[in-house]
């Protein structure tokens, strides 16, 4: 009987927390911040650091491959040395905007983008698997380097698409729309600016 009041009290007290975390209200600076913050994470994200081809680029075996055939053992490990610096500071940066992003999502997404409050629940539980993800990559990438983790790699870089596929959709309203041009009235005797 004791553990099923201990359980009701967590779960009592979760979907209280969950209620108060839905009813925040953000100040106008704040969010203009987060808008902010979110377009430019989602760019770097899309435009930088996900791109199959750069991300095919940093884990290239052919590289590896090159460097030992044909170079000495410490230029090897020099150049292993860096790769593995170049992966860590790409699934660090991975993981910082995914954070920025999963902010506008949990504190100012609701509104703007009229978010179902399960859809944003949705959307945590993805954000939070995939900043595991992100932690566990570079546990890997640490322990095993940049060519012992290419399946976790593709698996991390996947999912962090998804999710900007997603967030790209709910700040579409930031990215002005393509119309018509506007018609030049100074031809017909209108006023010019």
């Amino acid at each position: 009987m004791i553990p099923l009041i201990f359980f009701l009290a967590i779960a009592t007290g979760f979907l209280v927390l969950l209620f108060a975390l839905s009813r925040r209200n953000p100040s106008a600076e704040g969010s203009a911040q987060a808008l902010l913050e979110a377009r430019n994470a989602l760019q770097k994200l899309t435009l930088g650091l996900l791109p199959p081809d750069f991300v095919d680029h940093v884990f290239a075996k052919q590289d590896l491959e090159y460097v030992t055939t044909n170079t000495s053992k410490e230029i090897r490990q020099l150049f292993l040395d860096e790769r593995k610096k170049i992966a860590l500071a790409w699934a660090t940066e991975i993981r910082r905007q995914i954070i920025l992003l999963q902010h506008f999502h949990l504190g100012h997404s609701r509104h703007f983008a009229r978010l179902s409050f399960s859809t944003e629940i949705g959307l945590a539980l993805d954000f939070s698997v995939l900043r595991l993800e992100c932690r566990a990559l570079y546990l890997l990438l640490s322990l095993r380097g940049p060519y012992g983790a290419s399946y976790v790699v593709g698996q991390t870089a996947a999912a962090a698409a998804r999710l900007c596929a997603i967030s790209r959709k709910y700040l579409a309203f930031l990215t002005p729309a393509e119309g018509p041009p506007l018609p030049d009235d100074s031809a017909q005797g209108g006023v010019t600016i």
